[in-house]
């Protein structure tokens, strides 16, 4: 794990002490296997923000999404990249725009389950304010589209994961509930 427990410390000592919440999400065979293989360099992370711009946020659909769907944009540090430099990678690669950190939200350990196996997974999600830049994915490769949503416009987008066999997108959308409360 390269975004260690010194620099969550840090973290926290800067944006806040977000609340931490547990949760389990069962997976099936090939979402276990995919979720392994972001493991690169043991990974076991993503920084998930919710950039606002105005009274809405920043939202992508990656290119296996459904149209329709979309979601708050998410990556993973690098090894030896700071917390800042990650985030605001991330999140010039996703949406095409410069943020500002605004709040350390919540803390999601999440164990993702298939048969008996286990991942550990750790979400950090962030509250951030768009500052600059125009709305289009940098790395086209991932993302298919950005664009603006009310807050309102994720219960649509939680039907839609009601639909899809993904329990990935399943604790994206509780992983949204849970932010829902704190904002």
């Amino acid at each position: 794990m390269y975004f260690t427990p010194r620099m969550v410390q840090t973290v926290a000592d800067q944006y806040g002490y977000p609340p931490v919440i547990n949760m389990t999400a069962p997976v099936d065979r090939d979402e276990f296997y995919f979720i392994k293989s972001t493991q690169y360099f043991g990974r076991c992370h993503d920084v998930t923000m919710y950039i606002f711009k105005d009274n809405q946020v920043i939202v992508n659909a990656k290119h296996h999404y459904p149209r329709g769907l979309f979601r708050a944009p998410s990556g993973g540090l690098k090894p030896g990249e700071s917390f800042e430099d990650g985030v605001f990678r991330e999140a010039y690669e996703e949406t095409g725009t410069i943020i500002e950190l605004d709040r350390y939200l919540l803390q999601v350990n999440v164990d993702f389950v298939f048969g008996d196996k286990s991942i550990p997974w750790r979400s950090h999600v962030m509250t951030a304010r768009y500052v600059s830049g125009e709305l289009h994915p940098i790395d086209t490769r991932e993302i298919r589209e950005v664009k603006l949503a009310d807050l309102s416009e994720f219960d649509d987008f939680r039907q839609i994961i009601e639909y899809i066999d993904s329990g990935g997108l399943k604790y994206r959308a509780r992983l949204h509930e849970e932010v829902v409360k704190l904002l």
